[in-house]
């Protein structure tokens, strides 16, 4: 008498748009693996360097002395006489640097994990992400600055400095829509990696890091606010001084309907380009 297993034989089953609704599960499940890759690379980074991470406080202290002379002393950009000028820059230029950071490092992730990406398989959007988590280690350190202006200058913060880390989870919002939609396109055209650095150094100067957004004249400020940096920035210094520097809640809106409608883009992109990464790269 014979057995007959064939029912029990284990079968592969193809469903249509599988692979998509599993794709968000693989990204939590390969969680470690964002870690690992985050970690790795800040290893890389700060390897055999003098100072190590205290690069991250001083790059932005640099930028801090550089502005606050050039546009406080030299071009006297008017400001609210009762906030320290520094504490106005500083207020800009730490989430702008966290948004440049982020943006920066992904557009070119994905091309730098190129062995990875050929060999193994994993949910490609993890490479991205975890330049985010060190953009935020850095960013982390580099709040020491703002910490040793307010005890210099005197300035206690009011009850909105504890909505701040909401403005920072806003930061890292609003770059990864354009950093992951950048590390896709940059794989399948590897020139647009040097337009990256451009519109960073162009950002800096058009995003209100060395001044405050309420210089824009009032029938602009509405456009300005096209830049999803603008709101958030203004949301991050009303949240170091308080109603010093309110916020313009039609600008901040529209900033945050921009930030979405960038990361629909930039999700929407990077899953698109990246059945084919294997062969582009």
């Amino acid at each position: 008498m014979s057995v007959d297993n064939r029912s029990a034989a284990p079968q592969l089953v193809l469903e249509a748009g599988r692979a998509d609704r599993q794709y968000w599960q693989d990204l939590w499940r390969y969680r470690e693996l964002l870690f690992i890759l985050a970690w790795r690379d800040v290893s890389v980074r700060y390897k055999q360097t003098a100072v190590g991470i205290a690069w991250a406080f001083i790059r932005p202290f640099i930028t801090l002395v550089v502005f606050t002379v050039v546009f406080g002393h030299i071009a006297k950009v008017q400001t609210n006489p009762n906030i320290p000028y520094a504490l106005i820059v500083i207020g800009g230029l730490l989430p702008w640097t966290l948004f440049s950071a982020v943006l920066g490092d992904a557009s070119n992730s994905v091309i730098s994990n190129s062995n990875l990406i050929s060999k193994v398989y994993f949910p490609r959007m993890i490479v991205p992400l975890a330049t985010v988590l060190i953009a935020v280690i850095d960013f982390g350190v580099s709040l020491s600055i703002l910490a040793g202006l307010m005890i210099w200058y005197g300035f206690a913060p009011g009850w909105q400095i504890l909505l701040l880390p909401a403005f920072v989870v806003l930061t890292v919002l609003a770059s990864l829509g354009p950093a992951i939609w950048a590390a896709a396109i940059v794989v399948k055209y590897r020139d647009f990696r040097f337009v990256v650095p451009f519109v960073l150094q162009f950002g800096l100067y058009v995003s209100p890091v060395g001044f405050p957004s309420s210089v824009v004249p009032e029938q602009w400020r509405l456009i300005y606010n096209l830049n999803p940096m603008v709101g958030i920035i203004d949301g991050f210094r009303w949240c170091i001084v308080g109603g010093e520097s309110p916020i313009y809640l039609p600008g901040f809106l529209l900033s945050l309907g921009v930030t979405a409608f960038f990361l629909w883009l930039g999700v929407g992109t990077f899953r698109r380009i990246e059945r084919g990464f294997a062969d582009m790269i």
